[in-house]
């Protein structure tokens, strides 16, 4: 699992087919949110992962920010269909 500075952990990266939404940041925010308050299963992907390279390095630049400041680019939520609607609400299919 991932953590943050704020000890708020997420689930190992995605590798399971998904459905790609379009959000602004801000919505990213709220999604996470939403997530934490159903206890849904979260991983997260923020601008610094794409410059690390590995994943001991991915851990540790999580692990540099509280939840609110996270860069996010990125959430992959697993749960049951009805919750993740309504945590994603909002948030559009990627063109």
């Amino acid at each position: 699992a991932y953590a943050d500075a704020s000890g708020e952990t997420y689930a190992p990266l995605c590798i399971q087919p998904i459905i790609v939404l379009q959000a602004s940041r801000d919505k990213l925010r709220t999604i996470l949110a939403r997530t934490r308050t159903r206890s849904l299963s979260t991983s997260i992907y923020i601008e610094d992962m794409f410059s690390t390279g590995h994943d001991a390095a991915n851990r540790q630049t999580v692990a540099r920010y509280a939840t609110d400041d996270l860069p996010l680019v990125g959430l992959a939520v697993r749960g049951d269909k009805r919750q993740i609607d309504k945590v994603t609400k909002g948030a559009k299919l990627h063109e």
